[in-house]
């Protein structure tokens, strides 16, 4: 896995974990330091804008669409997704600079119960690659395990729904 996925994938576990454990601003319990408190948002490039905005709506994620960025938002967290006019763009700098789809390695915490969340991934058209599995997730410091379900998006980036007992 690249440096960027990994960082990509505990970033964005990390900002849907203290979310999920109501920390909405402040500084957690595990916090490592006084100046960063909590993830505002991860980005990442895109390249099927129609199929992607589709399918974040249908997980029932709000989605904002703007001229460059489509966002989504869930909680205090959001993800912006590039449009391709942007990060297709020489004069683009303030990206990854080797991003390109599919580069996201998303981890969600479900509220739900599992047969919720299968419901909802069947509805969207989404198989199951791996799981029911267990996985240690970001809440408590890193310390809680979860049972994990990855899926793909319309791009191929990988989401991850933990569920926390």
């Amino acid at each position: 896995m690249s440096d960027r996925r990994r960082f990509l994938k505990h970033a964005a576990g990390a900002g849907a974990a203290l979310a999920a454990a109501g920390i909405q601003s402040g500084v957690g319990a595990a916090q490592a330091s006084a100046s960063i408190v909590r993830f505002d948002h991860v980005s990442a490039p895109m390249r099927n804008t129609d199929a992607m905005v589709a399918f974040y709506r249908a997980l029932g994620l709000r989605v904002q669409e703007g001229d460059r960025i489509c966002s989504v938002h869930f909680g205090d967290n959001k993800i912006n997704f590039h449009r391709p006019e942007m990060w297709e763009d020489p004069a683009f700098t303030l990206r990854g600079q080797a991003a390109v789809p599919p580069c996201g390695d998303f981890c969600f915490v479900w509220g739900g119960s599992a047969t919720e969340l299968e419901q909802t991934l069947e509805r969207v058209g989404a198989p199951v690659i791996e799981g029911p599995a267990p996985r240690e997730g970001g809440r408590n410091g890193g310390r809680d395990t979860g049972t994990s379900r990855y899926i793909r998006d319309p791009d191929g980036n990988l989401l991850e729904f933990i569920i926390y007992s």
